[in-house]
């Protein structure tokens, strides 16, 4: 062989290395896929705000108007406080937390009853990612209609908020915590009827028996310390001490026990999410 035939030999070019499937190409987080997940939830409720956002604000209104004409003449004050006044955060809370459920678990269920839920699942999504995917859509939902209730409270009713970063804290806690457990029922659930057995009889009685209408010091002591096992108790007690300044327990520990019960639901979320529970066949 030459030296010519030699030299004008091609060089071996290296191979690019195979990527395996699912191999995430995104890095350590899919900040495009959470994103996308997270607009999608956001703008699901958005296109329905007569349902999601104007219908809770005019329930709240409700419940005030007809605990104020039925008791509120008849009740004297309760921890300082006119009865209205003392239930108005009360029923703020209840509602955004029902919302925030309400939005993860029907966004869930839709898509796994309409036989989409692949769509989501598809994606190169970890299961923390879809978790934040859903919490982003039941948090900013329940934020909305704090914002829309309370706003109705300070023209109104003239209740403003007195520690406006503790009233933020339980709101944003008990949006995501109610997301999180929204997102349980619905994996859990699949169907409708199971669903709404969950709301029924799980989340109504729980959000309605946690101090919502009532100083729990009133209730009698068995019930006053099954009542300080509900977690949803703390949060609706946090958010009365935010928007008037008083409360039943310390907000110290309302909020240690809302960021743990948030923590806790999110991690089980996590794990269905993440085994495909009751999600794949």
């Amino acid at each position: 062989m030459t030296q010519a035939s030699a030299q004008e030999r091609p060089e071996p070019q290296m191979k690019a290395p195979l990527r395996t499937m699912g191999t995430r190409r995104f890095g350590r987080v899919n900040w495009l896929g959470l994103t996308t997940l997270a607009e999608r939830e956001v703008r699901r409720f958005l296109a329905v705000w007569t349902q999601t956002l104007l219908a809770p604000l005019v329930t709240a209104g409700l419940f005030l108007l007809i605990f104020s004409i039925a008791i509120g003449p008849r009740r004297g004050d309760v921890m300082g406080v006119s009865f209205t006044t003392f239930i108005a955060p009360g029923i703020l809370m209840m509602t955004v937390i029902q919302n925030a459920f309400a939005n993860a678990s029907s966004s869930i269920v839709i898509s796994k009853v309409q036989g989409n839920i692949v769509d989501t699942l598809m994606p190169p999504l970890s299961g923390g990612e879809l978790v934040l995917g859903y919490l982003a859509g039941g948090t900013g939902r329940g934020l909305l209609v704090a914002f829309a209730i309370g706003l109705g409270l300070l023209v109104f009713l003239g209740i403003g908020v007195k520690h406006p970063l503790w009233a933020l804290a339980f709101v944003f806690l008990g949006a995501a915590f109610m997301s999180g457990v929204g997102i349980v029922a619905g994996i859990y659930a699949n169907k409708f009827d199971q669903m709404a057995a969950i709301t029924n009889f799980i989340v109504t009685p729980l959000a309605f028996l946690s101090g919502t209408f009532y100083s729990v010091d009133a209730l009698p002591p068995v019930l006053n310390k099954i009542t300080h096992f509900n977690p949803i108790f703390y949060l609706i007690d946090g958010a009365r001490y935010g928007v008037i300044g008083v409360s039943d327990s310390p907000p110290m520990l309302g909020l240690a026990v809302g960021a743990g019960s948030t923590l806790a639901v999110c991690l089980v979320a996590w794990r269905m999410l993440a085994t495909g529970y009751r999600l794949k066949a």
